[in-house]
């Protein structure tokens, strides 16, 4: 009974506060429609009483910063202030404070020191008969620390606006890839494309409200509080990319075209055990915080295209895996004259009574040759005779299909293309054994790759690494891990490809003997094809890569380069050695 009466007792008590503070608040909007006094600041508003207007603002939230996988800032929002000076006498204030920039000269001195004005020129601005002011370039997108030094001073009249931009401090720099946001009518900040747009629900904030007094002329009611609720700043995002050897990328690209008027050049840097991707790029690209953009294609994903004799590395390692390569046995290094079988298949076939001839580059004729100096001086005609004579067309789009090409990557949201598979005539089929005839992207190279620098094990790659609080970077809200799809090699087909690369970079007739660095071996697969338009070869233009892998005796990154150019212009490997070496 004692413990019923002391409940019902705290209930009482409970219910008397409540009713207090009811009253209370009550009693002010009485107040303050009747009386014109605001009891919490005891100001005296029947002044403003025929115009006093309620005014709620947008508070902006800052959209989620990117960074790099060491920290270092690839977009963020750089909140700035505008400084504003209320002139005029005639503002309104709570009783006993000046709400006007009374002290002028006082006021310019202060600013003149932190702004690093002229005084008189700020006495200029000051003096001004109007109801307010700015102080020109110099008084605009201040940072916070200047605008909170400004204002521990206390300077009647000094007030500020504020403003959002979002800006890349890198300028240009996977500029496809990252893409870029902006703010639209309604102050909310969205991203446009690349992955501003794809983890824009990440990314972006939600504003929040300021609510205010103003006068009969809009301005604002000195001394009142303001009803806040405060804005949520968006997750931060961090990426796999490396800024150092993304940089080198830019460069790299930036050379090969103003030295070699390349149409365009690509590339693409990862780590081959995990996916993680460290530059990736295009020269045909833009500054996001410019956004003079003529492509917004990311050429890496979306551009399929034939890669030539990078793709003749899966037609050996599709006869290695069956086991049933000889790498030392010899084989027709001449032209490979073809005809065709009851299955359609291309065979072998004397000039004159042939379909056509495939040719090695500039037509030379090798003799009789091993089948590996056939991948190490890249010969199309010993790619022909392993796809149709050592294993058969089918097994070969068999194993293309296990590295993952003609497939999505399906990774990070990333746009991309398929690429597109011919194999109904036995030219095409006798194409595709040397990388020519189908197209596939670069970002299926990549992944296909990743398993012959390893033990076989093919892994996606991926450029998001990590989501996390954009309060408290420790909480982590998404965590990217390593994707393994599929092992379409052995460990032992892996190595005994690595073998034959490594020659192709280090024996003095291979193809990619120009790639040697002095820092490290390096091992990797050269491509050369005619681009064709329209169906026709005749364009003149060429796509001239290398897919490379370092150091050689223990595989750790993965470099892609390509570019696309005129076949008149003479060109040289420097700016990828450049990328091979960082």
């Amino acid at each position: 009974m004692a413990k019923r009466k002391k409940y019902r007792n705290e209930v009482r008590r409970i219910l008397i506060v409540t009713l207090a503070a009811m009253m209370l608040i009550a009693s002010n909007v009485f107040f303050v429609t009747i009386g014109k006094v605001h009891l919490r600041s005891g100001t005296d508003l029947s002044i403003y009483a025929d115009s006093a207007n309620t005014v709620t603002d947008t508070t902006l939230a800052l959209r989620g910063f990117i960074y790099d996988r060491n920290g270092q800032v690839i977009a963020q929002d750089n909140r700035t202030y505008d400084i504003v000076c209320v002139l005029s006498s005639a503002r309104q204030s709570i009783e006993g404070q000046i709400a006007y920039v009374k002290d002028k000269e006082g006021t310019a001195k202060v600013l003149s020191e932190i702004l690093k004005i002229d005084y008189d020129k700020i006495m200029g601005y000051l003096s001004q008969d109007v109801y307010q002011t700015e102080l020109g370039v110099g008084g605009r997108r201040l940072s916070q620390a200047t605008k909170d030094l400004i204002e521990s001073y206390k300077l009647p009249g000094i007030e500020f606006t504020d403003s959002i931009k979002r800006i890349y401090p890198n300028g240009q720099f996977a500029s496809n890839l990252i893409g870029y946001a902006q703010q639209d009518d309604h102050d909310i900040t969205t991203g446009q494309m690349g992955l501003e747009l794809y983890l824009n629900s990440y990314l972006s904030g939600t504003n929040g409200t300021r609510t205010y007094q103003t006068d009969k002329d809009g301005y604002r009611l000195p001394g009142m509080k303001d009803e806040v609720v405060s804005a949520v700043n968006g997750d931060d995002v961090y990426l796999t990319l490396d800024t150092s050897i993304q940089q080198t990328l830019e460069q790299s690209m930036s050379m090969t075209q103003s030295q070699f008027g390349a149409d365009n050049v690509w590339g693409g840097v990862m780590e081959i055990k995990t996916g993680k991707v460290l530059a990736w790029g295009q020269s045909n690209s833009f500054d996001p915080n410019v956004r003079e953009i003529t492509d917004y294609t990311n050429t890496g994903a979306q551009v399929p295209y034939e890669p030539g004799s990078t793709l003749k590395t899966f037609t050996w390692a599709a006869a290695i895996n069956e086991g049933k390569y000889n790498g030392s046995e010899l084989t027709n290094g001449n032209s490979y004259c073809y005809g065709t079988d009851s299955q359609n298949n291309p065979i072998r076939a004397t000039a004159d009574n042939s379909l056509g001839c495939v040719y090695n580059a500039d037509r030379h004729q090798y003799g009789s040759v091993d089948f590996d100096t056939g991948l190490i001086y890249s010969l199309n005609s010993v790619a022909g005779t392993v796809q149709n004579e050592v294993i058969t067309p089918d097994i070969n789009l068999e194993y293309l299909r296990k590295f993952g090409f003609f497939n999505d990557v399906d990774t990070d949201g990333l746009p991309e293309a398929t690429g597109t598979l011919n194999f109904t005539y036995p030219s095409d089929k006798l194409s595709l054994s040397f990388g020519q005839g189908s197209t596939v992207t670069m970002l299926q190279l990549m992944q296909a790759y990743s398993a012959v620098f390893s033990d076989g094990t093919m892994v996606k790659p991926y450029f998001v690494d990590s989501i996390r609080d954009g309060y408290d970077n420790s909480k982590y809200i998404y965590k990217a891990n390593k994707t393994v799809v599929g092992h379409p090699i052995t460990s032992d087909t892996a190595k005994q490809l690595q073998s034959i690369l490594y020659r192709v970079v280090n024996d003095d007739k291979g193809t990619g003997r120009g790639y040697r660095i002095p820092e490290c071996k390096v091992m990797g697969k050269t491509g050369t094809t005619e681009l064709a338009v329209d169906g026709s070869y005749q364009s003149g233009k060429y796509i001239y890569s290398f897919m490379g892998a370092l150091p050689a005796d223990n595989p750790q990154i993965l470099v892609y380069y390509a570019l696309q150019i005129d076949s008149s212009v003479p060109v040289n490997q420097q700016p990828q050695v450049n990328l091979l070496r960082r």
